[in-house]
């Protein structure tokens, strides 16, 4: 017994005669009739009353039809999961990404992603662009969402956007003054909180302009600079993708002028690595819109 033969079986109940189900198969009436001969041999039961018009099922038939039902019905699904899974309309995306960018990502990205393929699962992975960089070459994740500066040996890299950094802050009368932009040198003798990793690109451009700039706190996340920036203690410099972060603290924030300050959103995957398809179709959905 093979599935052909349970196949060629339920067609002919459904069909209700062998001359209907042979047309429905593609197959010669004669063969199609030795194919049942064989399975009721096999089994050595009956497994049809046979009329004039209409065949009925024997009990055992009745049996056999509810089974071999259930079996093609496996068989089915299994191909649809193997081919889903080809296609990467099924299997788990694990991607990791900077916190500041994790809101935009979402809005973005992974809900258009999820209109196509709303069968995929995720694992997300949150961190500083040093820990997403970790992740991947530990093979934890497939995909890493993160910020220049960064090392990219044994990186492939595509670029997404240019951002410019922006000052958050509580109350300042001096900053409520400008206007949504303002030079660097308005920050000049404010307390800034800021991101440790951005220590050397904020103090060069500053420095640019001849400006010793006043740190006044230095940390390991940009949430930590908004949070400082919300107690009131100074005006954080963060990029303007955490601009939903500071909305959220009711910061204000106005956009630093200055081209020394501007950063990049970067999709990595690691070099030479074979992707699986989910993860290869979510980079073509990106690079689309990019």
């Amino acid at each position: 017994m093979d599935i052909k033969q349970l196949l060629y079986f339920v067609t002919v109940v459904n069909e209700g005669n062998i001359t209907a189900a042979s047309k429905k198969l593609h197959i010669a009436q004669p063969a199609l009739s030795k194919q049942i001969k064989q399975l009721e041999e096999e089994l050595n039961i009956k497994l049809f009353h046979r009329g004039p018009r209409k065949i009925a099922l024997t009990d055992a038939g009745e049996i056999l039809f509810t089974k071999a039902n259930n079996m093609l019905e496996l068989k089915y699904s299994i191909k649809k999961e193997l081919e889903d899974n080809k296609s990467g309309f099924k299997g788990t995306l694990k991607i990791g990404s900077i916190s500041a960018i994790s809101a935009d990502l979402l809005e973005n990205n992974v809900l258009e992603f999820y209109k196509k393929y709303n069968k995929i699962k995720y694992e997300l992975y949150e961190g500083i662009t040093p820990k997403i960089i970790d992740l991947l070459f530990s093979r934890v994740i497939e995909i890493g969402v993160v910020r220049t500066p960064f090392e990219t040996t044994g990186l492939e890299t595509i670029y997404l956007r240019n951002e410019p950094m922006i000052a958050a802050y509580s109350n300042d009368y001096d900053l409520d003054k400008l206007g949504d932009r303002i030079s660097i040198e308005k920050l000049n003798g404010k307390p800034l909180i800021i991101y440790r990793r951005f220590e050397n690109v904020i103090t060069s451009a500053f420095q640019k302009s001849e400006i010793n700039p006043y740190i006044f706190c230095k940390n390991d996340d940009s949430r930590t600079s908004l949070l400082w920036a919300n107690a009131g203690l100074g005006v954080a410099i963060v990029p303007i993708s955490s601009k939903n972060l500071v909305l959220a603290n009711n910061l204000k924030y106005k956009i630093i002028d200055n081209q020394s300050l501007y950063t990049k959103i970067a999709i990595i995957t690691l070099e030479n690595a074979t992707l699986s398809t989910v993860a290869t179709n979510f980079l073509k959905e990106i690079a689309r819109d990019y």
